[in-house]
């Protein structure tokens, strides 16, 4: 086995598969093109968000029989073909699910005491006690769209908040625990005060969240968005701040998530004015200490699988 690495990833990773005596070339800084040059000769394929291995890719990779991704999400790997080739796939899918909870819960505790907008106005020399009373978190019901390793996490760091945690996933069934209880969508929308969404983007999950689905939702929601930003469509969430049925939104991804392409879309301008909107660029899940856990949990997948 011999593996072309072409992002960055921790050092672990290499460690790792040193130990284990498996050949690998360590190109972090290469593009699609020069790797495309050197793919043919590799049986292994490692990645995290650098480029999309669609099939034009996959065909070039004639020897390959496995492809990492060193991340939560596969939707930059065209699953469906490498499957057909026969490629095994992996992920490290339980190694920033503590990170992305904590961040969500984080700006989910910004949005409802106004802290963004709080501090902005103290440093220009604004004391507004009143304009930002907050709500507290305590009492209310947190519906989780999805109850995989992040939906989970999200969950267990819940506990402590009091809170009725609920969750809908269209894929398990019978996975109610000590953190969340299983829920139809139907009770999500009747019930939900805070809404987050823990799903991988795929072809039934792209735009989702669109004006027919925030339509249903019974009471006015905090919105959180930390999975994939192809999930939502953003003008749906503008509308129903406008309304005022949704308080507030989180996102830490967005549908583009690149400048100038960004500032270029005619929602941007509209959602970065709002001070109940906040906004981080796609690190939740890129924390020190997820950086090292998402090249762990990964290697140890992958070596366990060549040395079968």
């Amino acid at each position: 086995m011999n593996i072309l690495i072409v992002d960055d990833l921790h050092k672990v990773f290499l460690e790792k598969l040193d130990e284990a005596k498996i050949a690998y070339n360590y190109q972090p800084g290469i593009t699609r093109e020069e790797a495309e040059l050197l793919i043919p000769e590799y049986e292994g394929l490692v990645i995290r968000s650098k480029f999309q291995v669609d099939s034009a890719f996959i065909d070039l990779g004639s020897k390959l029989k496995l492809i990492g991704r060193s991340g939560a999400g596969m939707d930059n790997i065209d699953e469906d073909y490498a499957k057909k080739q026969g490629i095994a796939l992996f992920s490290a899918n339980d190694g920033n699910k503590d990170a992305v909870g904590e961040h969500m819960i984080g700006m989910l505790l910004s949005l409802m005491n106004n802290l963004r907008r709080g501090d902005n106005q103290v440093r220009s020399g604004k004391w507004l006690r009143e304009e930002n009373r907050g709500y507290e978190l305590q009492g209310r019901t947190v519906a989780l769209i999805g109850y995989g390793h992040n939906g989970q996490a999200m969950a267990k760091k819940l506990a402590g908040f009091n809170v009725q945690v609920i969750a809908y996933d269209k894929y398990k069934t019978g996975f109610s625990d000590q953190y969340a209880r299983e829920v139809s969508m139907e009770e999500v929308v009747r019930q939900a005060d805070i809404l987050s969404f823990h799903i991988p983007l795929t072809r039934e999950t792209k735009n989702m969240v669109d004006e027919e689905y925030l339509f249903h939702f019974r009471k006015p929601i905090f919105f959180l968005m930390g999975a994939r930003g192809g999930i939502i469509n953003i003008p749906a969430v503008l509308k129903y701040l406008d309304s005022g049925k949704i308080l507030g939104a989180a996102f830490d991804v967005l549908p583009i998530e690149k400048f100038p392409a960004l500032a270029e879309q005619d929602w941007y301008q509209d959602l970065i004015k709002r001070e109940n909107v906040l906004l981080s660029p796609h690190v939740a899940g890129w924390t020190f200490e997820s950086y090292y856990k998402l090249s762990l949990f990964l290697v140890e997948k992958m070596i366990s699988f060549i040395k079968e």
